[in-house]
């Protein structure tokens, strides 16, 4: 399993039913609220074989309220 880090952007008002619509997918980590430009950071973890834009495709971005993401690739460094 690798993991990923999503952030996400919400339509205004909309952020507590995104974090709620997420919980309901059973498949983050970890989930937080944020300041900044992004309302929403979410870890998770994937199958090393798993294409990571159709996971965000299929299970994220497709959740109503989301304006925008930005996905952050890890890499075993040490």
């Amino acid at each position: 399993m690798k993991p990923i880090f999503v952030q996400l952007q919400c339509a205004p008002g909309k952020t507590y039913e995104v974090a709620d619509a997420i919980y309901q997918t059973e498949l983050v980590s970890e989930l937080y609220s944020t300041s900044g430009e992004y309302d929403l950071l979410m870890k998770v973890y994937i199958a090393e074989e798993q294409d990571i834009g159709k996971f965000i495709n299929d299970h994220i971005a497709n959740i109503p309220g989301i304006i925008r993401s930005l996905t952050t690739l890890t890499f075993r460094a040490f």
